[in-house]
């Protein structure tokens, strides 16, 4: 696949870590189509070489999508993100996330789209760990509807690929950040710190501060895509991986980050430390989430970016926003969601 140019769906590629991944494949020479209905993305992050639909991934209209482009691949990343959201509403956090995806599937199946890249969440999918770093074969365990709907994708992913025949890689994510980022995702700590130090504001962390997270580069995310992109079947997986894990691959850096250092590393770019403001613990956290990323290493990628580059180009694209997130205005901070994401 990767010596052909194709025609690339992705979907939510009006978002943060989907728009990248236009660029990446027009960049590569692959004609591209992007699905989003901009509920939380935006038009402007859509590359001008892309073709953009306005439409929902449940919408029927997307199989007429399929029938008149034919897509050869597929890197699906539209979904309900929010563990909040999830929470308060498990049926419309399970209609975006799972009848989004076969909507997806069955359009792929109908036109003969030879692959599909799934995002999956290595932060949910395993719950509360034993092991540190977290392998793929780790016991799935999620502990919110929306990991149980990201787990519940790879299974019908399964289906899909053992019954009818559809290939597909999962990439379950650690914490992604980098330009772009909306402070509203899964990583958005990194860009809420990055606002309050541009306007030399205190920093919020719950309990001490010294939970860790494995964040990884949007950049870094992007090449593991490229690569789940061009993988061929036989190479999907390992003789020690079975079920959904043999083409499944946690992509992260395998090192965890505690809040404090996130902070302080981020007071360092910024060139200020207007003080931080401690509150209790919130209930049901995670202490530690860090992934095992060596069977994706065994396949010939790795992280290239080091935490610092990568919240330097963060907190400069902010910056040079003027202090923006992801091309809109910064919300005030009552409606930062920095109390329930730092």
């Amino acid at each position: 696949m990767a010596a052909e140019k194709r025609r690339v769906l992705v979907t939510g590629g009006a978002g943060f870590i989907g728009s990248h991944l236009a660029d990446a494949y027009l960049d590569r020479g692959d004609e591209v189509w992007v699905v989003d209905d901009l509920s939380s993305g935006r038009r402007s992050n859509v590359p001008d070489d892309a073709e953009f639909v306005e439409m929902d991934v449940r919408d029927d209209e997307l199989r007429n999508l399929f029938r008149e482009v034919r897509f050869d691949l597929v890197n699906h990343h539209a979904a309900q993100i929010d563990v909040r959201v999830s929470v308060n509403d498990p049926r419309k956090d399970a209609s975006i996330n799972l009848l989004g995806l076969l909507n997806i599937c069955e359009g792929a199946l109908e036109v003969g789209t030879r692959r599909l890249v799934f995002v999956s969440s290595g932060g949910v999918v395993y719950g509360e760990p034993e092991e540190v770093p977290t392998p793929e074969s780790a016991p799935k365990l999620p502990l919110s509807p929306y990991g149980v709907t990201k787990l519940t994708g790879e299974l019908y992913l399964n289906y899909y690929r053992m019954v009818r025949g559809l290939e597909y890689v999962a990439l379950r994510y650690s914490n992604v950040y980098g330009p772009r980022q909306d402070p509203h995702g899964e990583a958005g700590v990194v860009a809420i710190f990055s606002n309050r130090l541009l306007h030399d504001e205190s920093l919020t962390i719950f309990g001490d501060g010294e939970q860790t997270r494995d964040y990884v580069f949007v950049r870094d995310i992007v090449s593991a895509n490229l690569l789940a992109s061009d993988l061929l079947q036989d190479e999907d997986g390992d003789d020690d991986a079975t079920g959904l894990d043999r083409v499944a691959y946690n992509v992260g850096t395998g090192v965890g980050t505690s809040v404090n250092r996130l902070a302080d590393a981020l007071e360092s770019i910024a060139g200020c430390r207007p003080g931080r403001e401690y509150r209790g613990e919130r209930p049901g956290e995670l202490r530690h989430s860090t992934l095992d990323t060596t069977r994706l290493r065994a396949q010939g990628w790795a992280p290239r970016f080091s935490l610092e580059e990568g919240l330097r180009e963060t907190y400069q694209h902010i910056a040079d926003q003027g202090g923006t997130i992801g091309g809109g205005e910064v919300p005030s901070r009552s409606s930062t969601g920095a109390e329930e994401e730092a």
